[in-house]
């Protein structure tokens, strides 16, 4: 009989301490995409042969065609991610047998604080005031000019009130904020209550809110929502900010709303490609802030993601119950 180990594919490197468990593990075979460029589709298919477990991110493509390519003995699927967006969901019920992990609430409060982060870097104008210093431009202190605003008596709108949501909601709270909306799928009272957040319809919520803060997943329901008609709906002073996934804005109808002024402000840390190139309009847009999707990008976080995958990818290749598994 053979003594062949289950063989663990991982399409990336992992954070310092969660790459030194894996390195160490000994009942199983690791495979890994260890290159400083992301693993390239033909390379991911032709890797995940013969896996029993494969360990992906959010950028690999996982469909139909990765599945048949891994052969019948995969049995798991470990996304190092909250978002399973990428993953072809559909597939996976009607191929059947291969579970589903992926990483919720060990990435709440890093996302939270960069969700912050950037609603404070767009108000502020954080911006231009690091373009000014950077250029050696403007006089020092001035009363009348580079002034942005504060979130002081203002309202604040959460797309979609789960962890993540929730954890930003309570960050803002102290910087002043007196009434704070929320829309989504249906009312989560549990959630709300100690917020005192009130349940609106997405509409309402873009009418009311200085502040609009996208906390929901990437779905057939909440693709493209942010359009022109959603900006058109908006506060020519609010401030938008998207932490969650690109493609839930339309980016044209972005950049097309803020050359016309229908908001004040975009802060984006996802976006569609990316990274964007320099050139895009939207980078080079005054009044649109950028990072390059470090939502969850502290070593604390990374790395506990990362080994919930590990635990997740191991427990799926041992048949037995998943730390953090999709009800598919």
């Amino acid at each position: 009989m053979s003594s062949r180990l289950p063989v663990l594919f991982v399409t990336s490197k992992l954070p310092a301490l969660a790459q030194q468990r894996l390195e160490a593990l000994t009942d199983v075979e690791v495979r890994q995409h260890t290159s400083a460029h992301a693993i390239s589709r033909t390379q991911l298919l032709e890797a995940v042969g013969d896996a029993d477990g494969l360990v992906c991110i959010l950028s690999d493509k996982i469909d139909a065609e990765v599945i048949q390519a891994a052969g019948s003995r995969l049995r798991v699927i470990s996304t190092v991610s909250v978002g399973y967006d990428h993953v072809d969901v559909n597939a996976l019920r009607r191929h059947g047998g291969i579970s589903l992990g992926y990483t919720p609430d060990v990435l709440t409060d890093a996302t939270a604080d960069t969700t912050v982060l950037l609603a404070l870097m767009a108000a502020r104008r954080v911006k231009k005031a690091l373009q000014t210093v950077a250029n050696g431009e403007g006089g020092g202190f001035s009363l009348s000019t580079g002034l942005g605003s504060q979130f002081t008596g203002k309202t604040l709108g959460i797309v979609g009130l789960g962890r993540i949501g929730c954890a930003t909601a309570a960050r803002l709270l102290p910087f002043g904020i007196t009434r704070i909306v929320y829309s989504g799928s249906q009312p989560r009272d549990d959630r709300a209550q100690p917020l005192n957040a009130h349940y609106v319809s997405f509409e309402e919520l873009l009418k009311q809110s200085d502040l609009v803060c996208i906390c929901c997943p990437l779905n057939e329901r909440t693709a493209g929502i942010f359009n022109r008609q959603a900006f058109a709906a908006m506060k020519s002073t609010a401030i938008l900010v998207n932490t969650a996934r690109g493609a839930i804005i339309n980016q044209d109808d972005l950049l097309e709303a803020l050359d016309k002024g229908l908001i004040a402000h975009a802060a984006l840390d996802v976006t569609v490609p990316e990274p964007l190139p320099g050139d895009h309009p939207l980078v080079r847009h005054p009044n649109c802030t950028i990072l390059p999707h470090i939502g969850s990008a502290t070593e604390e976080t990374r790395n506990a993601m990362s080994n919930l995958a590990i635990d997740n990818a191991l427990a799926g290749i041992k048949g037995q119950e998943l730390s953090a598994k999709v009800d598919l």
